[in-house]
């Protein structure tokens, strides 16, 4: 080293010195580039790095060395979201004008925002991160299945919950006994007027209701039951259709809440509840703060995509 200093003034490699390079080459750059990214116009037309390796009869560690160092490609995770249709789109783009306009930032600490959510017993998996490592040469076959194989019933038992959130605050959070639908019936003499309602007025006696379009919210009835018991709500004809992405309690609480019932395996519902309690208990004001605080920033996204997908934007 101290001799190439001597010598050339530097340490860095002259060019063409080393081995030749006889994967990386061209022509395999150029196939390596037309195999992962996806034809113009043929989105979903990709293939995983595996399958370009096979398919060029070379090593995943040089398709992967291709991918990132000659053409510098930048790997980005897939997500699950609700399909929308051009109806959907045009429909979230003018309801979300129209809430934006009704709803100025100094209002949004005045609106309660609900929804229901169905926790199971088995916990939800991501198949994708889910690894067993086993001694070299080991077959799959000579593993135990209890090791090798993540089980769940069938139909797991569940527990269906409704909250409602503010920045004034938060509800208790309310079951629904299992084996009872939620009908609009259900929705208005129990849900609405027993456990929500009562509890929202606790914190103020101005408020802004907000409920999502589902069947039990949108009856003509629930309706006309919220428009004589509630100082406002925002009806179902003005909240944006397949919209999760905008309700706080839907992007926000519900993840933080999955998090910490699921930290450990559960039994049983009767262990079910008492878990999901407690993650209500633990759940901290500053978290929906933040989510609320999002609300208005999500609405101008959505708008500014035109009511299309907007999340992978913020």
């Amino acid at each position: 080293m101290i001799r190439k200093i001597d010598t050339s003034g530097t340490i860095a490699r002259k060019a063409g010195s080393g081995r030749p390079r006889t994967v990386r080459t061209v022509d395999n750059i150029e196939t390596v580039d037309s195999l992962i990214l996806s034809q113009e116009g043929a989105p979903q037309t990709h293939q995983t790095q595996r399958q370009v390796a096979h398919q060029m009869g070379i090593s995943v560690g040089s398709v992967n060395a291709i991918v990132k160092r000659d053409l510098g490609l930048r790997c980005f995770k897939k997500y699950r979201s609700q399909e929308l249709t051009a109806a959907n789109k045009l429909a979230r783009l003018q309801r979300c004008r129209r809430i934006l306009r009704l709803y100025p930032s100094h209002a949004v600490q005045f609106i309660w925002f609900t929804d229901e959510k169905l926790f199971t017993v088995a916990a939800p998996s991501n198949s994708q991160n889910d690894r067993l490592y086993a001694a070299a040469g080991t077959r799959k076959r000579n593993i135990e299945a209890s090791r090798l194989l993540r089980t769940r019933p069938t139909f797991s038992r569940s527990l269906m919950v409704s909250v409602g959130v503010s920045a004034l605050g938060c509800t208790a959070i309310h079951f629904v006994e299992p084996g009872t639908k939620i009908n609009g019936c259900y929705y208005r003499d129990v849900l609405l007027s027993q456990k929500l309602l009562p509890d929202i007025r606790q914190f103020s006696d101005v408020y802004v209701f907000q409920q999502d379009g589902a069947p039990a919210h949108r009856a003509r009835e629930t309706v006309e039951f919220l428009t004589r018991e509630t100082p406002a709500f925002i009806p179902p004809a003005l909240w944006p259709p397949n919209s999760p992405d905008l309700n706080p309690v839907d992007y926000t609480v519900w993840s933080v809440m999955q998090e910490i019932v699921y930290r450990t395996n559960i039994q049983d519902v009767v262990q079910l509840r008492q878990r999901i309690l407690e993650a209500w208990a633990q759940l901290d004001q500053r978290v929906i703060d933040a989510a609320i605080m999002q609300w208005r920033a999500r609405l101008r996204a959505c708008v500014a995509a035109d009511g299309g997908h907007f999340e992978h934007t913020l």
